[in-house]
């Protein structure tokens, strides 16, 4: 099978360019002299996974049941649940581990939550490790470095039966608003810096803290020091995207995710090419036009991947079209695009784009021959 014969829109990632992604991530976390524990939120697949983890530890790390239930089922079976928990989920996480015979690690930053996820555990017999969320200056979620609510928390996880606690984990991703190089170092300081601070807090308490996990692909790009960390939990760089090409954080032939899609009629009124790939393939996601003007919904590519041509754009979305956009004359444009030719479009956000998905369909460079399909999670809850 080739491109050619794949139905459209589809996601096509090309294997070359992920190894090599993840082969500078894992000699990046040697350097550091920390674990990699990457973030699967990006690709969901099991075939990345297996990708980057090569060398590591095998320790993984999610952001929704149907990843945890996936994964675990794909034998991967250290798996850090990165979002806050909720009492809620607690019965399906203990399917997956006992299922499996996995370790599931929870995420923590409201002593309410921990009391209410832990009473639901003792019910059940449950029991799971467990980190505190620090805010290191990203403001989503998390508790300050110093803030006495740290130690609270942690008494309320060591006062349960339910829990172990393991240490603590944070994220910056105010990195990728940062300005610059300089900017990201900053920051990579400061989530280091807070992180540390963190543990060193529990453990003057006389708490055992094994785990200090940072993570975002910005800072463990550019991260100068990484000392008292024990883990990092970059995610996008497997694939990168429009988004961190814009920023500086990588190249354009970083980007291992493109989607296919098909010329499906020219107008001739409004000057533009359509496509079968709209809004929900493409996403309506446009992060990179904080630091780029050019990139429209995403940058056009031949069907062989390589460099965007010029000018050319996704200049507009509806829910299943796509409207390509030229900066020459439109009759060009036709002609270069017949309909029925093959595009390939790299997105702003990785991560938004490939979520609806089901599969990937993998090549190699220029080569337009499908090596292999890869499978891959979707959807929020256990056996999605």
């Amino acid at each position: 099978m080739t491109l050619a014969d794949v139905a459209t829109p589809a996601l096509v990632l090309d294997s070359a360019v992920l190894e090599r992604n993840c082969e500078a991530m894992a000699q990046r976390a040697a350097r550091h002299g920390v674990a990699l524990r990457p973030h699967l939120k990006t690709s969901k697949s099991a075939g990345v996974a297996r990708l980057a983890t090569r060398g590591q530890p095998g320790g993984v790390t999610v952001s929704t049941v149907a990843e945890l239930d996936y994964f675990a089922s794909q034998g991967f079976l250290d798996l850090t649940y990165a979002v806050g928990i909720s009492a809620g989920k607690i019965e399906a996480l203990d399917r997956i581990q006992r299922r499996y015979g996995a370790q599931i690690t929870l995420l923590a930053d409201q002593v309410e939550a921990v009391r209410a996820a832990a009473a639901r555990a003792d019910a059940l017999g449950a029991r799971f490790a467990m980190l505190i969320e620090i805010d290191t200056g990203g403001g989503r979620g998390g508790v300050a470095p110093s803030d006495p609510e740290l130690l609270t928390i942690a008494r309320a996880i060591q006062q349960s039966d339910a829990f172990t606690l393991l240490g603590v984990l944070t994220h910056a991703g105010h990195s990728y608003h940062a300005p610059g190089l300089e900017a990201i170092q900053r920051i990579a300081e400061d989530e280091r810096a807070g992180a540390v601070r963190a543990a060193e807090r529990l453990r003057g308490q006389g708490m055992e803290v094994s785990v200090v996990s940072v993570g975002s692909t910005p800072t463990a790009v550019y991260a100068t020091r990484l000392d008292g960390v024990t883990e990092m939990r970059p995610g996008v760089y497997t694939f990168f995207d429009l988004d961190q090409q814009a920023r500086g954080v990588c190249r354009m032939e970083d980007i291992a995710l493109s989607v296919l899609a098909t010329v499906i009629g020219h107008n001739p009124r409004s000057g533009r090419v359509l496509i079968d790939a709209g809004a929900l393939a493409l996403s309506k996601d446009r992060s990179g036009d904080e630091f780029r003007d050019d990139l429209g919904f995403g940058l056009v590519c031949p069907i062989t991947g390589g460099a965007p041509w010029p000018g050319l754009r996704v200049a507009d979305v509806h829910q299943e079209h796509g409207l390509l956009a030229t900066d020459g004359a439109p009759q060009a444009l036709f002609d270069a695009l017949p309909i029925g030719s093959r595009v390939r479009i790299l997105p702003h956000h990785a991560c938004m784009t490939a979520a609806p998905y089901d599969r990937y369909h993998v090549v190699r460079g220029t080569d337009q021959r499908v090596n292999a399909v890869w499978g891959k999670a979707r959807g929020w809850v256990e056996g999605a």
